[in-house]
């Protein structure tokens, strides 16, 4: 009888450590999706960006129209490396960073604003220290070149 939970128990994680790189393509698009809309919709209505970047966002130290021009190019190009597995690791590093200083760049934050930060930042640091796994240009440029 012990054998045959012990080999239940093999089997069983043997079959969800096979799910491992489904679950990472899943949190890469979703992570990907949810920036990248953003960033569209900053460059969809550019005045409105630049007026909440002066009045509501309180960016510290760099001037509200940098701070807007490398947010909306942050949100549009680290998603896309996101979502193909290409230089994974930088750009759920930058895409982190971004979501930190938007939590706390905006004063009037819900909490369920800062729910939701705080899960995409956990999302994103499971990625991170999981890596480029099979669906990933990054595996397949390890393989290719090791």
């Amino acid at each position: 009888m012990p054998n045959k939970i012990i080999t239940l128990r093999i089997d069983v994680y043997s079959w969800l450590e096979r799910l491992e790189p489904v679950l990472d393509i899943a949190l890469r698009i979703w992570i990907a999706r949810i920036f990248l809309l953003s960033g569209l919709t900053k460059i969809q209505t550019w005045n409105t960006t630049l007026m909440l970047f002066e009045y509501e966002y309180d960016v510290p130290v760099i001037p509200f129209e940098i701070a807007a021009y490398l947010a909306t190019v942050g949100e549009l190009i680290l998603p896309v490396l996101i979502a193909l597995g290409l230089f994974t690791r930088v750009g759920l590093a930058g895409l982190f960073m971004l979501n930190l200083v938007a939590a706390m760049s905006y004063p009037d934050i819900s909490p369920a604003g800062v729910q939701q930060h705080i899960m995409w930042g956990l999302m994103m640091v499971v990625l991170w220290v999981h890596g480029p796994k099979l669906f990933s240009v990054d595996k397949w440029l390890d393989e290719k070149f090791g």
